[in-house]
């Protein structure tokens, strides 16, 4: 019985785990540059999009920074408007679902709007709720931003198939 079942294509390389280290880490870094106060977001954002070809990184970055957008856009209204009550966190979600559709976003898109509305509305905070909202989509920007620049300067190599002998 096979409990797993492995595509060698979809495994990650040393290759693919070292420019993802190194994007992480590098996120963090500009992050913390630009003095913003939860910088491992950054880090996540990069985790999230690095994939292994600059186009399907870009394809899950755009959506992933208006998905940001989208989340602390509305988790700001709603947080300086209603606080944490739950019937208005409940109504923001399916509001955002609304837009999602309006906008032509994926389930995934709608995760991740829901995720930074969440993150906004539900984390008590000291700073007002826009500039939480502000943060948060700056520290995502950033990790998207490096996770491009990474896959753009270090592409990942396909390994060239072996010829068989008898060709």
């Amino acid at each position: 019985m096979k409990f797993w079942n492995w595509q060698k294509e979809n495994l990650p390389s040393i290759g693919h785990s070292v420019r993802t280290a190194l994007a992480a880490t590098v996120s963090v870094i500009v992050a913390r540059l630009v003095h913003m106060p939860e910088a491992y977001w950054a880090a996540i954002a990069t985790l999230v999009v690095m994939q292994s070809s600059l186009g399907a990184t870009l394809t899950l970055s755009i959506e992933r920074v208006v998905a940001t957008a989208v989340g602390a856009s509305v988790g700001a209204v709603e947080a300086n408007y209603f606080g944490a009550n739950l019937a208005a966190f409940m109504l923001a979600i399916f509001f955002i679902g609304l837009l999602s559709y309006g906008f032509r976003l994926e389930k995934t898109a709608y995760r991740y709007a829901s995720v930074t509305l969440t993150i906004i509305v539900l984390i008590p905070r000291t700073n007002p709720a826009w500039i939480v909202g502000l943060h948060r989509f700056i520290e995502v920007s950033v990790g998207i931003v490096v996770a491009l620049l990474v896959a753009a300067i270090w592409p990942e190599r396909r390994p060239v198939p072996a010829k068989r002998g008898d060709e």
